[in-house]
């Protein structure tokens, strides 16, 4: 199955500009390990022009032609962006898996997901409009006051790579709705311009820049005509931006790392059980920063329920992600020579080298480390035998873990389980709960009621119950702790509006459920 790689350029003011000074970089096919193309690297240079056509962009016209015109009419542009992705699916798809490796049906799904998304932004949009001047009722009737919803202006968004369409769709339609101006930082492929110019979209409306973490990704961070940063990535990375937008007194949102738990008790159908943790980590090829990557099982059933998860592995195939019925693609890239020295990933750095280091050395590094410090692999731990190229690590299941190893306290961002057990529900609870993150959690039983106590007890912004991973628009998304901090998708995205959120100093999390007949 072939594909024309197209032949980026940055898209800045509503069309395709050449980098300043002419950078670009080569992008890797994760599968062949083959220079497929390249894409420009933008530096300050382009960050400077990319805002200023952003800034125009809403006041021009006195800001009818995009931040004061009405929902209804941004709703246009967000449904015609989602007709065009429609219409694209294929193409995108396929490049979608080239691109970050992740299986073509995966791929498929996430572009149906960026039409959703968009779809959904346009009705808020329109919804919108109603909800201009909402009256406020005070205590004295000689005062009258109303709220008055207005876009925060300009937007910087940074955006990974495991998802590169998604996640630059999850910022981009809901800053679009509430008519912002927004300079998107993606990975490299998948690239919404294309489309936007297509749908005649106002110039400088939305930015597009590729490039290195330190060239584009800081200076977007550090400018002082971005309104707001939101990113998506490391923890690290995203303290970084979080201590350079304070020196501007500038809002984030930040979407970062995870080390999340599946809790699993003795109640269960134990294949329905093993399918939903197997898909909870190896999602995406485990390159999901919620990955339920710590299974918590209860001690009665744990032998045999890792029976069946192996015999489920097993059967998964491990291909090119472009091959029919591929359920395993490879990771992104290949991040460490043998030398040791770290090479960075090309063309998926993000803002400060986000997440393109959590890559195939190094997960193969975590799964030595384990070994190591006494725990056991239980299955998979290297490169597939039928493999000899591409950047592929089977799935990963590690036995015999303490709660001070590295692969229970650290994101691996790759397709490795580490498991142990428990003996009550008090324990469950604690194991679930001894990381430093809070992005996602799972439990998995027959009884409502234990699962409802557990979620309550969970110290995480998303909790599925009786499943794992599954996301919708409609749902807020975020975590707490060093998982990050405002919320996205859903009503109360943090990049809606002004001054959007709760009045209340309460957490926006989100609970699951899955009905398991």
């Amino acid at each position: 199955m072939s594909i024309a790689i197209p032949n980026r350029q940055l898209f800045i003011n509503g069309d395709w500009k050449v980098p300043a000074l002419g950078k670009r970089i080569p992008i890797i096919n994760p599968s062949t390990q083959q220079i497929i193309g390249d894409i420009p690297a933008a530096t300050k240079e382009d960050v400077d022009v990319a805002v200023a056509a952003a800034k125009a962009a809403l006041s021009r016209n006195k800001g009818a032609d995009w931040a004061s015109a009405s929902g209804a009419v941004r709703a246009r542009y967000l449904r015609a962006i989602a007709a065009k992705v429609t219409e694209k699916k294929p193409e995108l798809a396929k490049l979608e898996a080239i691109d970050c490796g992740k299986p073509l049906d995966e791929a498929a799904w996430d572009i149906d997901d960026v039409a959703g998304c968009f779809e959904f932004y346009a009705d808020l949009a329109e919804k919108l409009d109603s909800k201009q001047k909402a009256p406020v009722s005070l205590p004295m009737d000689t005062f009258k006051s109303y709220v008055l919803k207005e876009p925060i202006g300009v937007v910087g968004l940074i955006t990974p790579w495991n998802y590169p369409m998604l996640m630059a769709t999850w910022k981009v339609a809901p800053a679009l709705a509430a008519g912002c101006a927004a300079i998107l930082k993606p990975s490299e492929l998948a690239s919404l311009g294309e489309i936007c110019k297509e749908v005649g979209l106002p110039p400088g409306v939305l930015n597009i820049l590729t490039g290195l973490g330190p060239e584009a990704g800081a200076p977007l961070a550090v400018h002082p005509d971005v309104d707001k940063i939101a990113f998506t990535g490391s923890s690290a990375t995203g303290s970084k931006i979080m201590t350079a937008a304070a020196q501007l007194v500038k809002p984030v949102s930040l979407e970062l790392g995870g080390k999340s738990p599946i809790v699993v008790f003795e109640d269960v159908d134990l294949d329905k059980a093993a399918e939903w943790t197997i898909f909870g980590c190896f999602w995406t090829n485990g390159q999901i920063c919620s990955a339920t990557s710590r299974l918590i099982v209860h001690e009665s059933i744990a032998t045999e329920f890792l029976n069946r998860i192996v015999k489920w592995i097993k059967n998964i195939k491990i291909s090119d992600p472009l091959e029919e019925g591929c359920r395993l693609g490879p990771v992104v890239s290949e991040g460490q020579r043998e030398s040791g020295k770290k090479e960075p990933s090309p063309g998926r750095c993000i803002c400060f080298h986000a997440l393109g280091f959590f890559l195939y050395e190094k997960i193969l590094k975590f799964i030595s480390n384990a070994k190591s410090e006494g725990a056991t692999i239980l299955t998979g731990g290297s490169r597939p035998e039928h493999l000899n190229k591409g950047f592929f690590v089977e799935p990963t299941v590690i036995t015999d873990v303490t709660t001070s190893m590295q692969i229970w306290r650290e994101e691996v961002f790759g397709p490795v389980l580490c498991v142990k057990t428990f003996s009550t529900e008090e324990e469950a609870i604690d194991l679930a709960n001894d990381t430093v993150y809070g992005l996602g959690s799972a439990v998995i039983s027959n009884d409502l009621e234990r699962c409802e106590r557990i979620t309550k007890a969970f110290k995480a912004g998303i909790v599925w119950i009786n499943c794992s991973q599954p996301c919708f628009t409609q749902a807020p998304w975020g975590g707490i702790k060093r998982s990050g901090f405002g919320r996205e998708l859903g009503e109360c995205t943090s990049l809606m509006n002004r001054g959007a959120g709760t009045t209340l100093p309460q957490r926006c999390d989100t609970y699951l459920r899955a009905e398991m007949e």
